[in-house]
């Protein structure tokens, strides 16, 4: 490495360390309410139609895609 490689390098990021970000503000709490059971059995139905069931159909015909190809 040359003598100057560091030199040029500092050069490159001395304007990335002038700009401040501002740090978030972020307070954790308790909730105000507690979640009920049909919350939970709606919240984990809809995760199930939304991810598992898309996935589960073309696992299930994969053989199909595979003929038309």
């Amino acid at each position: 490495m040359s003598v100057l490689t560091p030199l040029l390098l500092r050069g490159l990021t001395s304007p990335a360390r002038r700009l401040l970000v501002p740090r978030a503000q972020i307070h954790s709490k308790p909730p105000r309410e507690q979640l009920g059971t049909m919350d939970v059995a709606i919240g984990l139905t809809s995760c199930f139609l939304c991810f598992l069931l898309p996935a589960g159909w073309i696992l299930s015909h994969l053989d199909n895609y595979k003929k038309r190809a």
